[in-house]
């Protein structure tokens, strides 16, 4: 949700082409499979249609080299992205650190709010995109 959300903000502000964005699993469990039909609604709701050939890929080694951001959604995201390659170019966060909040995106795997979610994302790639500006990122 999170990488469709943010291209489609990108888009919005007229900075698609300074980014490469994709998500990436930090587990096994999802490779190969597509988005999950809550998310799909979002998405759908949103008129974001660019996620239909996505399908869950691995963090790797050669992704920890390539991006700049490597921003996770919970902790346990952060501690599997740590077994993959210890951060020791600090490219880790997650993405509620760019805000007020400091805490995880409620998973909807868990809740099953899909929308809870949503308004989590939303704010974060609100924060992220400020710090961005406020850093002269961008």
């Amino acid at each position: 949700m999170a990488e469709f959300m943010f291209k489609d903000l990108l888009n919005k502000n007229n900075l698609s082409n300074k980014f490469h964005v994709e998500s990436r699993a930090t587990s096994y469990e999802e490779i190969g499979n597509g988005i999950h039909y809550g998310t799909k609604r979002i998405l759908d709701k949103l008129n974001i249609k660019d996620y239909h050939n996505k399908k869950a890929e691995r963090m790797t080694l050669e992704d920890y080299n390539y991006y700049d951001f490597i921003i996770a959604m919970d902790s346990n995201n952060i501690y599997n992205l740590e077994r993959i390659q210890p951060d020791r170019l600090n490219k880790y966060s997650l993405l509620l650190d760019y805000t007020d909040l400091k805490r995880n995106i409620s998973d909807p795997w868990y809740t099953g709010d899909f929308n809870k979610t949503y308004e989590d994302i939303s704010i974060g790639l609100d924060g992220f995109l400020k710090y961005l500006k406020d850093k002269k990122l961008i």
